[in-house]
């Protein structure tokens, strides 16, 4: 990584407690142990900003009618990524505007598949090359999907039976990581590492969807790496 990137920051930010403590810087998919590298074997750094697409709640309520007129269903795919901190799994969750937070990923393109489109929104929004393939980026299995029955409701585990067109369906998969890696984040946003503990059924900080995620991850027995 250039002196620029070097320069430019982002340490990431270490959550226990509600503290921020900032930090300078493969089994098959039938297994069920887990391999969790320390953070201290990743680098991080900083790159030019990306312009948030919703400003208030009418604009993205608006923007999903939208959509969803012109392209049907709403399918996103977001990364589960773990790294180990104090012997613990901690997750990576990027937060916008200094309140907002979410799993890495986005919104799959018309007639892209689940593992193409979470390897090019990694790509675009964790990686120095945004221009890459993503084939540093495992992408593993599917962890759980969440629905959302109408425009103004929120997303539920299960998709309600009597629901005959969901307006979006979220996909969480887990991303296992190397040994080591860059990870590049936008300015205008900031990659924390929250411990499991702590978003375990927080609700009110997390939603549902990133709070559920211990839950989700519970079958896997945690390997951790030491460096």
């Amino acid at each position: 990584m250039g002196e620029a990137a070097r320069d430019s920051v982002v340490d990431v930010a270490v959550v226990t407690n509600g503290v921020q403590i900032q930090n300078g810087g493969g089994r098959d998919e039938g297994s069920l142990e887990l391999d969790i590298y320390p953070l201290s074997c990743y680098y991080f750094g900083s790159k030019d900003a990306v312009p948030f697409k919703n400003h208030t709640l009418a604009d993205h309520l608006h923007r999903m009618k939208s959509n969803y007129a012109a392209r049907g269903l709403r399918t996103c795919v977001e990364a589960v990524i773990l790294v180990e901190l104090f012997k613990h799994p901690h997750l990576l969750l990027l937060q916008v505007r200094n309140s907002t937070f979410k799993l890495p990923g986005g919104r799959l393109r018309s007639g892209e598949s689940d593992i193409d489109g979470l390897k090019r929104k990694l790509t675009k929004n964790l990686s120095e090359n945004e221009e890459g393939d993503g084939t540093e980026w495992e992408v593993s299995e599917c962890l759980g999907m969440w629905w959302r029955p109408d425009f103004e409701t929120l997303l539920f585990p299960f998709l309600p039976p009597n629901v005959k067109q969901p307006k979006e369906c979220t996909k969480l998969f887990l991303v296992k990581l190397p040994m080591s890696r860059k990870f590049i984040v936008p300015k205008n946003q900031r990659l924390l590492a929250v411990p499991l503990c702590q978003i375990h059924e927080n609700h009110k900080t997390y939603g549902p969807i990133i709070s559920g995620v211990p839950q989700l991850l519970s079958k896997f027995s945690f390997n951790m790496i030491e460096s």
